[in-house]
C-alpha cells in the first residue's frame, strides 16, 4: 500500500492535486486506514497514472469522472469506456497536428535568426525568409517525426 505522499511523488503531482481529484469523485476506489488516511493499492496507482495521463492530454475533469464512474460500474461498460478513449485519441491527434504546425513556425523563426545572425548584411526580412523556407521546414519536421 502507498501513502498519499508516495503517490504524489511517483506521479509527480501534489498532494493537493490528489485531494482535489478525490473531492471531485475521481478516486472512489481509494480506501482509508483506521486513522482515516488514504491508502493506495497498486491498482489505485495505475488508475491515478491514467487520470494524470488523461488530464495531461486535455481531458476535462468531468469527462474523467464519467470514465471513472463507468469503470466502477464494471465490465458491462467496456464499450462506452472504449468510445471515450477513441474520442480522446482523436483529440490528442488533433493536438499533435496543431503542435506540428506550431513547431514549423518556431523552427522557421529560429532558422531566420540563424540566417540573419550568420549574414546580417543580407538584410532583415523575416517574412521573405519564412515564405522561401516554409515548405522545406515542413518536410524536415515530417521526416524527423516519422523516424
Amino acid at each position: 500500500m502507498y501513502t498519499i505522499n508516495e503517490i504524489a511523488k511517483i506521479c509527480d503531482i501534489s498532494v493537493y492535486t490528489i485531494r482535489f481529484y478525490d473531492k471531485e469523485g475521481l478516486l472512489p476506489f481509494v480506501t482509508r486506514n483506521s486513522t482515516g488516511n488514504r491508502q493506495f493499492s497498486e491498482g489505485d496507482l495505475d488508475m491515478i497514472k491514467l487520470i494524470c495521463c488523461l488530464k495531461n492530454t486535455g481531458m476535462q475533469v468531468k469527462e474523467i469522472k464519467q470514465y471513472i464512474d463507468l469503470c466502477m460500474q464494471g465490465e458491462g461498460t467496456s464499450p462506452a469506456r472504449r468510445q471515450i478513449m477513441v474520442d480522446h485519441r482523436k483529440s490528442i491527434l488533433r493536438q499533435i497536428d496543431d503542435l506540428k504546425k506550431n513547431l514549423t513556425i518556431v523552427n522557421l523563426k529560429i532558422g531566420f535568426y540563424d540566417s540573419y545572425i550568420a549574414n546580417p548584411q543580407a538584410g532583415y526580412d523575416p517574412l521573405k525568409y519564412m515564405l522561401e523556407n516554409k515548405q522545406k521546414d515542413s518536410n524536415d519536421i515530417n521526416k524527423q517525426l516519422n523516424t
